[in-house]
């Protein structure tokens, strides 16, 4: 991961450079100008606005009692095109722009989810965890008879159902 952002905060100043001297020496100085600070303008606005589209279709799924996840990975979409759209240069907004539209934004969230769900269920399991004892020593569900920490005579019976076809509590 180092060495692609080393590589993008030394290529991507050179190559906006370069931009800036192609656009400035066609179109001149003050329009050149003119053009970052007016994409600038416009990014942050339609940032604000699909940002606000964006929250709203989060708060419905919530509403709805389902989990949000691809909004919410849109939502961070977002930020990136906004940071970029802010940027001054025309290779960041041009790949702002692209970020902000629907459909691209859509499917980057998609394919970074996927990859977060793959990385959460290889990292998962039992190890780590708050406790005292090594993996091998006792039982999780013994409890010593006179160890009186958790000891608060409740006794909870209940009943539960298998639900495997259950489509609300998927992430996407």
């Amino acid at each position: 991961m180092f060495p692609i952002l080393l590589l993008a905060f030394i290529f991507v100043p050179i190559i906006e450079i370069g931009l800036f001297i192609q656009v400035g020496g066609f179109l001149g100085l003050w329009p050149t100008i003119a053009l970052v600070l007016i994409t600038a303008f416009v990014g942050a606005s339609l940032v604000r606005s699909q940002g606000i589209q964006t929250l709203m279709s989060v708060h419905g799924r919530l509403e709805q009692g389902e989990i949000p996840a691809q909004q919410i990975f849109e939502g961070v979409m977002l930020a990136v095109a906004g940071v970029l759209l802010l940027t001054p240069g025309f290779m960041t907004d041009a790949l702002g722009m692209v970020v902000l539209l629907p459909a691209p934004r859509a499917a980057i969230a998609k394919y970074l989810m996927s990859k977060m769900v793959v990385k959460t269920m290889h990292g998962g399991g039992f190890q780590g965890g708050f406790s005292n004892q090594g993996p091998f020593e006792q039982d999780p569900f013994h409890r010593d008879p006179f160890d009186s920490r958790s000891d608060n005579g409740n006794t909870f019976e209940g009943e539960y159902e298998r639900k495997d076809d259950d489509d609300r509590n998927k992430l996407n």
